[in-house]
This record gives C-alpha cells, structure tokens and sequence, in this order.
C-alpha cells in the first residue's frame, strides 16, 4: 500500500444501527485490509493471496477467524495466558466467512488466500462474527485477489413479533427466530439460523428484510473500494487463471464417456457403490485407452492425466441435463421422494437412550446420556464464561464412507454439523426447572450418502424420547438440493451425495410439525432468488411432516421412566446463607453424604441443591439429610430432637443437624423436674415445641407444650440455687426481679 494512502472510513445505517468500514490504517502490508465497527466491536480482516500457484484441483482457500480477550478486557483462563486453540465459537465463525465467499471465487483458482480476521474490541453487546464477514468481503475488494463480490452479512431476529437487525446478545436471549444471512446484491448465498417453531412465511418475512439490508451494505462495500482507489491506491486484480487441457483429449474424452453415462445415469442405481463402480469403469476404460498411446506426436498423448476431470464435468453435465429436461435422478426417484426410513429404538442396553437411524444409505448411532450439573460445559467465551447443559457431539469416522481415516479430533466438518444438529433441538428441550440433567448427544454415522446431520436432528430427538427427556415435540431434519440452469431449475428432496457434489444448493431444514428450528442454506452459485427458496421450503416441510410421521409410528412421545441406568435426580431449594451449613468446614458434609449414601451433591450459588444417584433410596437419605441440615426452624413446629448436652439449668436439643435449642428445665415436663437428671439423659429422643426465636437465631423449647398443649405458659417456676447475692438479698427484705 503506497505510503500516502490515508484512512478511508464510511458508513452506513442499517436497521437504526451504524455500520462503520474503514481502511488505510493498519495492516497495510496485506493484499487488503479493512475493519468494521458496530457500537464498539470492531473486526479487523486482512487477504492476502501468495506469489505462486499451488497444484491443486481445488481452491486453496482458509478463513481463520480469532478472538483475543484483551477485546473484552480479559486475560485468557487457564494456566497458559495466553489464546492458543481455537474455540468452538471461533471455528464455527470461520466457516461462517467461509461458506458465503467461497462460491465467488473461480473455479480455476490456484493461488493459497488466506482471510484473517481478528475480533479487535468487543463491547459485550454485540456479536462480531457477522462483522466479520462484511469486513472479510471489503478486505477482498481492496485486494488484487480475484473476487466476484462483494458480500454482506446481516443477524435478523424476531422478537415480539418485530424484526430487528443486528440484534444485541440481550435481545437474542428473547428472540422467537434468530438468522444470520448473506449474500449479494439482489441474491443470497448463505442462511444459518434457528427459531422456535416459526411458521415458513415468517421466515421467509425476515429473508426478505435481511436481503434489502445486505444491498446497502453491498453498496458501502463498493463506495469504500471507490474511495481507496482515489485516495491513492490502485486495485489491480490478477489475472485469473485458465484451466488448460488438451482440446482433442477433451473432445475424444467427452464423446466416448458421454453414452456410457447417460447408461449409467438412467440405470437408477440403488446404491452410491454400484453408481461409483459404473462411473469408474467408464474412467478406466477410456484411461486404459489413452494409456495406449505411445506415439508423442499425438494430439492424445499423454491424455490420462486429464480424463478423471472430463469424466466428472461430463456426469456432472448429464446428471444436471436429465434432471432438468427428463425429470431423473441417479437412483430413480421423484423429485420429492424420501428413501427408505428405518428405526429402530433402545438398541443398547446399558445406554439410557439409543436409536439407529438409517435413511437410505445414510446411518446415524444416536446415542443419550443423562448427567448432573456437574457435568456441564464451562464455555469460556470472550464475553465471559457460561455454563451448557446440552451437548450434542457428531463423528464422522472414516470407515462410514469406505475410506481409511485415522481419527485426530473433531475437524471444522464435524463441529459445524454437530452445532447445527444442536441448535434445531436445542429449542424443544425442557426447562431446566422441570428437566435439571445435563443432556449429552453423540451421532456416530455409521454410514453417509447424504446428509448426515439431518440423520443426527432425526436420531438425536429419536433418542431423547428413548431416555425419557420431554420434550415439547418429536423434530426431523431433511436435506434439500436445487439445480438451476438460467430460468429452469428443479427442486430435489432428501438429496443423495452425488446430487449433492452436482447440485447448486446444499439446503437443510429442521423443525416439528409446527414450524422451523433449524436452518442452514450454503450456496454453490453466485445467489438464489427468494421466490426459489420459497418453493423450496414447502418441499422440505412435506418431506419433513413425512418423515416425522414415521418417527411417530416408532415412539409417539417421550418414555415415562428413565433408564435404570440413569441417575436419578433431585433438586432442592435452600437459602444461600445455609450453603456453608450444608457443604461444611472443608466440604465435611458434602464429603459424608456422598460417601454413605453414594450419591452426587452438586450446589449453584443460588441456592440450587441437586443429588443424583442410581439408587433411589440413597437419593431419599441424601435429599432428608440436606433438608435436615438446610431446614429453618418455625415457631409453633413441634420437632424430633435429640438430647446433646445438660446443663443444671435446662438441657440442649438438637433437632435437625447443627440445629440446637434451649429446652429449660421448667419445659420439661408438666410436673415440677428438681433436676434435669432425673428426666433427662444425653441421647434421649424428644418431641419438642418451638416457643420462641430471638433476634440472635437462639431457640427456645417445650416438651411441656406437646404432654399438655397449652400449658407452657402456666407452669411454676423451677427452683433454682440461691448464691451469695441471694442471700443478701433476702435479708435487706427486697425481691429479686
């Protein structure tokens, strides 16, 4: 960036909020930098392309986005200070840059980019990730990098019905609906989102309103490129690169592999390895054949190399032509036809909830665990830590698509499923008050030909009514594709992997009889009309009514009992200055009762008691003994208590634990007691009366008050020994008072 380049800074409002993007200041070393401001949150994003091109047969493409806690005023957790992985919410954030801008670059690009973007201010109020996508697209735009945007990105949410544009984290809290969206001008290209049942034309209601607020950022993008250039610096893209192959081995590769796959295609192959087998023998044959070729002069010569590539283009350009022109898909079905469902419930027995969920040839292990608070996620954010009671894990193991993959931990594909699958069930579990376990889901697919993760929305609610957890309604995922060729296109239900790897549009929905819970659209094309996605959506609500139609049939609602496996679980309110009471000099309470009953005591600085346990009578004892020491004594309560100690006054009477009261020795009986002795020993078990609670907490008991109701107030005073004031006393002739 030339040295006379000066800061650029525009903005726009959008929904009554600003929207800051500014240039020229820091990074100026990168291929483009910008940085976006909302209140005071502030993204950084820098792209940078290298000098030489990678061989490759993809574009070599990584977003990374960070978030350093000095933003929010933090210092890192933990015993390293400092941010070293990547959280959760910054790997999903990643790939939420990624997905809307990598559908824009070519095909043919060869060169490693790198779009980095750094959370540089956080003002706890407002959420940077979809900063990041605006200041990632503005990076682009004032890079040499070739880039056919830009792209802007908006969060919409409905709340109390009104649509609000970049919503703060308090609002989101209350939000019936809640999207992130982004696209171009006049088209979308990402959706991802979730929603408490809302209905398909409320949603469709907030597209609308986030595509015109994506057109005027678009525009601010474009304004500031504008304003770059005459400050000073010229944007000069690259040249981009063209894909080179020989015209006579694609003109002899084509011709030759073209009937063969149209064979194929119209065969209406059952399974995604006999569709593979037939598509690699049409490649060997013709690469066998070019192989033979020995003669250098040859325009064929050579041509093997290419013939993997031209065979795909060509089935890819098949398979799209008779779906548009003939209505067929590769294994036979309509349009809107669902493959085979198969259920089937509890199939592991030490488990507290499992289901196999197979859709045609994909297959999802669900498996549900039931834990105590104690087992829930510290989630340590930039905007402070929090605690998660549902978890839902997804792993994609290797031997699932017939490949050999060692595991290594769950890589960005998994997380991202695994968090969409989550949130469109996450809506429908209990209130914490009425269900305090802490919930874990895991889908192990066991095998994947499209669409895994609706496997996981399906299985994961299938196996939370198979543990027991009511939740408000059963809910089905289904995957969508689209092919789309100028004005015709066709809609596909429940796509498969092949329809996936040829389509235009990888569109997933979620949600219950009612409305949505989950949605995640990624386009492959530069955008998608709304009256496409509108169609779109009805498809996929008939397939998911269904579907859960089927799931109905195999469990219509959650399981009365849990698993005998599963903890049973209390919970208990206490008042927050009887914690210490109940934990103990060190934890000795807590410690004890774990250990004699065989249970688990977890306390919220609430107030919230929780005791789980296998055995129910071990609960029981915990949950009397937690009472006990918790229990505030009431005035006019008669108690079991326990003799602890005498005094020649009264005796004390514990009657919960560390609980004691005065029982005064002309409280003992209706009968006048001379000594406290002749009544009463240490040990003794007595029912008594609470008189009285003084300012100081101190306890003042009657047995007299449960022998002869009534009667405490009435009965002579106990004799008492006389000292040496006495004495003196009665002979001046006064009275004692």
């Amino acid at each position: 960036m030339a040295d006379n380049f000066q800061k650029i800074c525009l903005q726009e409002t959008v929904g009554g909020k600003i929207i800051s993007l500014q240039t020229g200041t820091i990074a100026k070393q990168a291929g483009g930098s910008a940085t976006a401001h909302l209140g005071e949150t502030v993204t950084l994003s820098a792209a940078t392309a290298a000098a030489t091109p990678r061989t490759t047969d993809f574009v070599p493409l990584t977003s990374e986005y960070r978030e350093r806690t000095y933003a929010a005023g933090r210092i890192p957790g933990g015993f390293f200070k400092r941010e070293t992985r990547p959280r959760e919410k910054e790997i999903l954030s990643s790939r939420l840059v990624d997905r809307p801008i990598r559908p824009l670059f070519p095909k043919s690009w060869r060169y490693e980019t790198m779009i980095h973007t750094i959370v540089l201010s956080s003002d706890l109020q407002n959420d940077a990730d979809v900063l990041a996508i605006n200041s990632a697209s503005a990076a682009l735009m004032l890079s040499d990098i070739p880039f056919n945007g830009p792209v802007a990105a908006v969060r919409i949410a409905r709340i109390n019905g009104q649509i609000v544009l970049f919503p703060t984290f308090e609002e989101r809290d209350s939000a019936e609906m809640e999207l992130v969206v982004a696209g171009k001008k006049g088209a979308l290209l990402m959706v991802e989102g979730s929603a408490s049942e809302v209905p398909e034309d409320d949603f469709i209601q907030a597209l609308e309103a986030a595509a015109a607020a994506i057109d005027k950022l678009c525009d601010l993008q474009i304004r500031l490129a504008a304003a770059s250039e005459a400050a000073g610096r010229k944007i000069v893209k690259r040249e981009i690169p063209k894909i080179e192959r020989p015209a006579a081995v694609v003109e002899f590769v084509s011709q030759k592999a073209r009937e063969p796959i149209i064979q194929v295609l119209r065969a209406k192959h059952p399974t995604k390895e006999s569709f593979s087998d037939a598509i690699d023998a049409v490649h060997e044959g013709l690469a066998k054949e070019l192989s033979a070729i020995t003669d250098e002069a040859s325009p064929l010569f050579g041509g093997q190399a290419h013939c993997a590539a031209i065979v795909d283009d060509v089935l890819q350009k098949e398979s799209r032509r008779l779906t548009l022109e003939e209505g067929l898909r590769p294994d036979g079905r309509k349009f809107d036809e669902i493959r085979p469902i198969s259920i089937q419930l509890s199939v592991l027995p030490r488990l507290h909830g499992s289901v196999i969920f197979t859709r045609g040839q994909t297959q999802s292990l669900v498996c549900a665990t039931l834990g105590t608070p104690g087992d829930m996620q510290i989630m340590d954010e930039l905007e402070g830590e929090y605690k998660e009671r549902f978890l839902l894990h997804y792993n994609f193991p290797g031997f699932s698509v017939g490949e050999v993959k060692p595991e290594r931990g769950p890589g960005r594909r998994e997380i991202g499923h695994g968090a969409l699958a989550r949130r469109s069930l996450a809506i429908l579990l209990p209130a914490e008050e009425q269900f305090a376990y802490t919930i874990r889901l895991v889908s192990e697919i066991m095998e994947s030909n499209g669409s895994s993760s609706m496997a996981s929305v399906c299985g994961g609610s299938l196996a939370l009514f198979d543990a027991g957890v009511p939740m408000k309604a059963p809910c089905a995922g289904i995957a969508m594709g689209l092919v789309l060729e100028g004005e015709k296109y066709a809609i596909l239900t429940d796509i498969a992997g092949v329809e996936d790897h040829n389509g235009d549009l990888d569109f997933k929905v979620a949600g219950t009889a009612k409305g949505i819970t989950g949605f995640q659209m990624d386009m492959k094309v530069e955008g998608l009309k709304i009256s496409i996605l509108k169609e779109a959506l009805e498809q996929a609500r008939r397939g998911r009514l269904f579907i859960l139609d089927k799931m109905t049939a195999a469990i219509a609602e959650p399981r009365k009992e849990l698993s005998p496996f599963a903890p049973r679980l209390m919970r208990l309110q206490i008042p927050v200055d009887k914690i210490g009471a109940l934990i103990g000099p060190g934890g000795k309470n807590i410690r004890r009762m774990i250990e004699t009953y065989g249970v688990e005591i977890d306390v919220e600085d609430d107030g919230s008691v929780f005791i789980a346990g296998v055995e129910a009578d071990g609960c029981a004892q915990a949950q009397a003994e937690v009472e006990a020491l918790t229990k505030e004594a009431e005035v006019g309560q008669i108690y079991k208590g326990r003799v602890v100690s005498i005094k020649e006054f009264g005796a004390f009477v514990e009657i919960f634990p560390g609980r004691e009261g005065l029982l005064h020795i002309s409280q003992i009986d209706v009968k006048r007691v001379a000594r406290v002795e002749d009544a009463l020993k240490e040990g003794d078990e007595v029912d008594v009366k609470v008189l009285e609670i003084d300012n100081d907490g101190k306890i003042r008991l009657s047995r007299k008050a449960v022998l002869a109701p009534g009667s405490e107030g009435d009965s002579p005073r106990p004799p008492r020994r006389e000292g040496p004031g006495d004495r003196h006393r009665h002979r001046e002739g006064g009275r004692r008072r």
